[in-house]
């Protein structure tokens, strides 16, 4: 949208927002399009597609029509009700606002995160946000499957029919794939489609870390799913992986955390280990995921048994050998330095984001604009620029007293007059997912459902989605709880007490096991995985430290130092900046691109293929051609030269293990 037209749409309703009896399509066509062209056809056309575009945004246009004129064009009045389609008022206390938030932040890296975002100010603009704090170690974050995951979203929200390349794990073979998605969620560690397989007649289940390529949304098309499909009891019916056992050749003193689930190979196997080697067995249920694993470890482990398992770390690593290999394509970075990557603004966002912001205004007035502009996520400029457009809109040919009146002394944002955009729109399907399925979500957690707030603000936003929460049911998320809960207990306890920690800790990227002393901050998790950031007095300085690699941790009896803070932000990040830091550039191939979110990149450049180089930080490098190797040919070192060397020479090594 031009941002004439989003000031056109923005008049328009709030001209069918402020009649009783309605207005007929020749008085807007004067009063608000001020349209003198005499081209009735190209008129009616650009009116239909002003009120599909208000339907979107979640209003609803109502034709009135006189007794006896029911087919009649010129006749029939439209207008939008007051009430019908506004978000009721939600009255939360403290505790269920905390709940909310938690669940908020849940999607922060993914589509999801700017609907709940959307959803969490829409709620704020119908109260007060309480004045809360977040609980000390719960700081869950899910993390989506890449950009496959939110194609999946938008176009089961749509109802739109999808066409992907995908892997079957019957069959080892790349097949098209045209499906009816009906659902996604998360089952055993991995995402799931559930959805109706065209192709086989029938309903089927897909993993996404199968999809061999990006996902066509077929949206001049529709389907109908199933009434009231939960994803999560369709995803129950799935068979857990059968338990196998696998052979592996390890270099003697090499992969700790390897060695902790692995034991030593009773015999049988096909040949010996060559010099320099042990035979270990551990026990895994997924190929895929350890044969990620195993790649990853380059000439450092060899697997032997089972053959289907050799053939997927070759394959890995043939692709990122593939990869590495390959020309280097031209790419730019138009944007200066950022802290993540940002999907770029339309007019449609800034139309949505003033729906929003003058209810918003309603109920916290006398925000500073800096405050205002980082709750929507824009430049105090943009924001600047939305309000301008605001106040010279209003009733069609109205007098001053007709027009928004939104005035800002000092940097502080007041509103005077509303024009009865007042109440938020109801919840769009998105944002009705984003928050009930984070909410369902934390139930994993322990201790958080105690007290009744999680039950409560449940029901309270069931009943004010209405029929778009009747649909997230087709959202599941992850289990969330930890693994280790008494490691958890421990580290909590600690951070209350302001206690300082001794900890045995495997660092499996130096692979090695260390004792050092640590001031706890936060825990925090990524699905189930869960972390503490805390200081280490060994490293002086922020590190983070994985629950389930600790082999011991108790109190040392010294207090934690009170000068010591966070990171800023929320939720915590994996990692911490520094000025010591070595610039990577990374290139992704678009099932990849996910990477660049992961990884906290600080510049991108956009590619053709939909691909992407990144400009990542890293504080240390020499796990970098673990990386590369791991993600089997969606990721590759550009520069520093010296390091993208270093990964082909630890694939090709890898290779050569497995006979070239």
């Amino acid at each position: 949208m031009s941002a004439s037209r989003t000031e056109r749409l923005l008049n328009l309703l709030i001209a069918l927002l402020n009649t009783k009896y309605g207005l007929r399509r020749s008085e807007l066509r004067e009063k608000v399009y001020h349209d003198t062209s005499g081209n009735d056809i190209a008129f009616g056309r650009m009116f239909e597609r002003d009120k599909n575009d208000l339907r979107q945004f979640g209003f609803d246009v109502e034709a009135v029509m006189d007794t006896g004129w029911e087919d009649d064009p010129a006749t029939t009045r439209y207008r939008i009700g007051k009430e019908s389609n506004r978000l009721p008022d939600v009255q939360l206390s403290p505790g269920e606002w905390t709940v909310l938030l938690l669940a908020s932040q849940l999607w922060e890296r993914a589509a999801l995160g700017t609907a709940a975002a959307s959803a969490l100010r829409k709620l704020q603009a119908s109260g007060t946000l309480a004045d809360v704090e977040l609980p000390v170690g719960v700081q869950p974050r899910i993390r989506p499957a890449g950009q496959a995951f939110d194609d999946l979203v938008a176009a089961m929200h749509a109802q739109h029919p999808v066409r992907f390349p995908y892997l079957a794990g019957s069959t080892g073979q790349e097949e098209q794939r045209t499906v009816e998605p009906w659902g996604l969620g998360s089952r055993f560690g991995h995402w799931y489609l559930a959805g109706y397989d065209r192709s086989r007649q029938a309903a089927r289940h897909f993993r996404l870390s199968r999809f061999t390529g990006a996902v066509t949304v077929l949206d001049r098309e529709t389907y109908s799913p199933p009434p009231n499909f939960n994803v999560r009891e369709a995803l129950a019916q799935l068979p857990e992986l059968p338990l196998q056992t696998a052979v592996v050749d390890v270099r003697a003193g090499r992969l700790l955390a390897l060695r902790q689930r692995a034991t030593e190979d009773p015999g049988g196997s096909a040949g010996k280990p060559g010099a320099g080697n042990e035979r270990l067995s551990l026990s895994f249920r997924d190929v895929d995921a350890l044969a990620e694993e195993l790649a990853s470890y380059g000439p450092d482990a060899l697997a032997v048994e089972p053959e289907e398992l050799v053939a997927a770390v070759r394959t890995r690593l043939r692709g990122a050998a593939a990869f590495c290999s390959a020309p280097v394509p031209s790419y730019r970075f138009a944007d200066p330095a950022r802290n993540r990557p940002l999907r770029k603004r339309t007019s449609e966002d800034q139309l949505k984001r003033m729906l929003q912001l003058v209810p918003f205004l309603v109920h916290n007035q006398g925000l500073h604009i800096r405050e205002v502009a980082a709750q929507f996520g824009v430049t105090p400029e943009e924001l600047e620029g939305d309000l301008r457009i605001l106040i010279c809109s209003g009733l069609p040919e109205g007098y001053p007293d007709d027009l928004l009146d939104i005035h800002w002394e000092e940097g502080h944002v007041y509103i005077t007059e509303d024009l009865d955009l007042k109440k938020p729109v109801r919840f769009t399907v998105d944002e009705a997912c984003a928050l009930l399925t984070g909410l369902e979500t934390l139930n994993g957690l322990p201790g958080l459902a105690e007290g009744g707030a999680l039950e409560s603000v449940t029901l309270k936003l069931m009943a004010a989605a209405g029929e778009q929460g009747l649909r997230a049911g087709s959202l599941a998320g992850p289990e969330v709880g930890p693994a280790d809960s008494a490691v958890l207990e421990i580290v909590r306890d600690a951070i209350e007490a302001h206690a300082q920690l001794r900890l045995v800790y495997l660092s499996a990227q130096r692979d090695q096991v260390s004792e050092r002393d640590v001031d706890p901050l936060r825990l925090y998790s990524l699905d189930n995985t869960w972390y503490f950031e805390a200081y280490c007095h060994s490293a002086q300085g922020l590190r983070n430290f994985r629950l389930d690699r600790i082999r011991d941790v108790h109190p040392n009896g010294q207090p934690a130092s009170t000068q010591v803070r966070a990171a800023e932000g929320f939720p915590a990040k994996l990692f911490t900046p520094n000025d010591d830091d070595t610039t990577v550039l990374v290139q992704l191939t678009r099932t990849g691109a996910g990477l660049a979110d992961d990884y906290y990149a600080e510049r991108v450049a956009p590619l053709p293929d939909g691909g992407l180089v990144a400009e990542i930080r890293f504080g240390s490098t020499a796990w970098l051609p673990m990386l590369v190797a791991q993600h089997g040919g969606a990721a590759r070192i550009l520069e520093p030269a010296d390091l993208a060397q270093t990964a082909r020479d630890w694939i090709e090594a890898a290779l050569a293990r497995y006979g070239g």
